[in-house]
């Protein structure tokens, strides 16, 4: 813990001004991102007798050792680079607001030239409208195919639409007329996009306008005597209908809003959103929230944080027309600009008082209250299971410290081709998969100058070239050149100023676990004490027994079997090796399908085919001489000496049996 005196500013260096600061631990890592409409007096309040601070922000000034501010010309500036830097930087200190589902959106891709309808889950993707969303992904499907009969606009994925439109013929929902069938040209790419531009205005809340026009056209051709044209139009109208039923109808057809509900105790809120759209309720979300995160946080700080998050990202038709909140935040007057400049238009930021939008608002409160017990009994046993396996961790282990930060590496390949490693990270006992890297081990050159890629070759470099980064990062972020860096090499942190680009490996584990026994502890050990890294423990667990090896010891350390300390090294272990396996069958798979012909300058598609057309295989072509290449139409002489040198160099890995992992000859 640092002392906050050491790196107190000054009173009178601090500007008055409205800005954005931030906090930094030793490492250099951001921490904490605030605003303030003045930052001497925000800044000043940190830095005051430590004793008065919450517990939660006195931890968070201890464990800081820099502050650095900009300054801003008015409070939305301010709003908007602290959300910006909340995103980039991922400040342990900050509010974190976690999803309790990962929820199915109907997404439609306008980005692309023939628009897609399907489900989506995870972050938003530039070009696509979002609606939703939904509780369950087969409500989106249910809707869909409701809607697929008035507006065919295509749903299958990218590799069915390229054969269908090879082979010249529709998929069986262009034959019901549930598509538009733009594959095989039934339609123009101008007008399936008008199609799904009207599907996106239906689904958006606009949608007496094409009721109505189904109605003009089914009486239409009723007066017409058409009257089977009249009984597809009818039954259009009640396709429509029964997909506006899903939707509960809540408020005036014109009603375009979001309303918040939210219920807290004195660590935690729980956020509910319902999305009206058309005066029908179209989506809903929830999230929760750790209250004591940024101290004693208010309701009025809640919703401001969470309004950040919610539009931050959203597109001008994201946003709605009105937000209804329970608790105004703090500066208001910022936010709703805020939100105006978002949507394009003017938004309107309130307090329901009465009515139909005050009942509405007690709904989605009573959904936030239901979330928030479910919460508590779910974390309740999360929390205590975490915190006694880091404790046990440092007790077993005798670490000077619990391991907050577990950094577990695997090393996988097969018959040594293909040599790849992985490292995952563990923060808090949790999962950290933005942090996971992955490394195409090159191997290392003995003294005879054979190339080693075993496994405690390939960890001594993997390491190696991780901590080496680490150290560079530590010295001087600025002075490393990312041009000169490996392809390869991972990224990891916040972006470096000096730079404008990624700093890479910047902040040390508390824990390096490798995936096996003593040998990989000794290579791991080696590869950090060569780059001088002694304060920096490694344990290797070895799946036999599920023994802990430490380096030095010459007996493993065992964990009881009950033990939560070692199934939480399992569980890096086996992440781990998941993701080191799922990396080597994407290299593997690749291999398969490169040729030895591919990158010889000089030939290119139409000659390699006839190449292996005149020879059979690759080979006959590896075997021939240069004159019977020569006979190849097409292939002069410098052309078929290039063939010979490059197949001559060639030193092709053995294939394998992708189903038994057998080497083949």
């Amino acid at each position: 813990m640092a002392d906050p005196s050491t790196y107190r500013p000054k009173p009178g260096d601090i500007p008055v001004d409205p800005g954005v600061y931030r906090f930094r631990d030793k490492d250099g890592r951001v921490i904490y991102v605030g605003k303030a409409k003045s930052l001497r007096s925000r800044l000043s309040s940190y830095f005051q007798d430590i004793t008065a601070l919450h517990p939660r922000t006195r931890t968070m000034v201890l464990t800081g050792a820099s502050v650095e501010w900009t300054v801003v010309r008015n409070e939305v500036e301010a709003l908007q680079l602290e959300y910006s830097w909340i995103k980039e930087f991922d400040p342990r200190f900050n509010v974190k607001y976690r999803d309790d589902k990962s929820y199915p959106y109907l997404a439609v891709t306008m980005g692309e030239e023939f628009p897609r309808a399907q489900v989506m889950r995870g972050a938003k993707r530039k070009g696509t409208r979002y609606f939703g969303p939904y509780a369950h992904a087969w409500a989106i499907r249910e809707t869909l195919d409701q809607l697929l009969r008035v507006f065919p606009v295509r749903t299958c994925s990218g590799g069915v639409f390229k054969r269908a439109g090879q082979v010249g013929r529709p998929c069986l929902l262009g034959y019901i007329e549930k598509c538009s069938a733009p594959c095989v040209g039934n339609v123009s790419a101008e007008e399936h996009r008008e199609i799904a531009e009207e599907f996106c205005d239906f689904m958006d809340g606009n949608t007496g306008r094409f009721v109505k026009r189904l109605e003009q056209q089914m009486k239409q051709a009723s007066a017409e005597l058409d009257y089977e044209t009249a009984a597809r139009r009818r039954d259009d109208i009640v396709a429509l209908r029964k997909s506006l039923e899903h939707s509960a109808v809540v408020l005036g057809d014109k009603t375009d809003t979001d309303v918040f509900g939210v219920a807290d105790d004195d660590l935690e809120a729980a956020v509910q959103v319902f999305h009206v759209r058309g005066g029908r309720v179209r989506g809903q979300r929830g999230w929760v929230v750790d209250k004591e995160a940024e101290g004693d946080l208010g309701l009025a700080e809640v919703i401001e944080r969470l309004l950040q998050q919610v539009y931050g990202e959203e597109s001008g038709q994201g946003v709605p027309r009105e937000v209804l909140v329970p608790v105004l935040p703090a500066d208001v007057d910022s936010m709703a600009e805020w939100l105006t400049e978002r949507r394009g238009a003017q938004v309107s930021l309130r307090v329901p008082q009465r009515g139909d939008k005050k009942t509405l608002m007690e709904t989605v409160t009573r959904n936030a209250t239901q979330s928030l017990a479910r919460h508590k009994v779910a974390r309740a046993g999360d929390l205590t299971a975490r915190s006694q396996a880091l404790q046990e961790l440092q007790e077993y282990l005798d670490l000077p410290q619990a391991p907050l930060r577990i950094e577990c590496y695997d090393v996988s390949h097969v018959q040594g081709t293909n040599v790849v490693a992985s490292m995952v990270v563990f923060e808090d006992g949790l999962p950290r998969k933005s942090e996971y890297r992955k490394f195409g081990v090159r191997g290392t050159r003995t003294e005879s100058g054979e190339l080693r890629l075993d496994d405690t070759a390939a960890m001594d470099e993997v390491l190696t070239r991780r901590f080496r980064r680490y150290l560079a990062e530590r010295e001087n972020a600025g002075d490393v050149e990312l041009d000169d860096l490996d392809d390869d090499a991972p990224t990891s942190g916040p972006i470096d100023e000096t730079t404008g680009r990624p700093r890479r490996f910047a902040y040390p584990p508390q824990l390096v676990v490798v995936d096996g026994g003593k040998p990989q502890v000794s290579a791991a050990t080696r590869a950090l004490r060569e780059l001088g890294i002694d304060d920096i423990p490694v344990v290797g667990l070895a799946k036999r027994l599920e023994e802990v090896w430490v380096d030095g010891d010459d007996f493993p350390v065992i964990l009881p079997r009950t033990s939560e300390g070692l199934y939480l090294l399992q569980r890096v272990r086996d992440e781990a090796h998941r993701f080191a396996i799922s990396f080597h069958r994407q290299r593997r798979s690749k291999s398969m399908t490169v040729s030895a012909l591919d990158g010889i300058p000089g030939l290119g598609e139409v000659k390699r085919k006839a190449l292996l057309k005149h020879f059979g295989s690759v080979k006959k072509v590896r075997a021939a001489t240069a004159e019977e290449i020569r006979e190849v139409d097409g292939i002069g002489p410098s052309l078929a000496e290039a063939i010979r040198t490059h197949l001559g160099q060639d030193d092709a890995a053995p294939a394998v049996n992708l189903t038994t992992g057998e080497v083949l000859e």
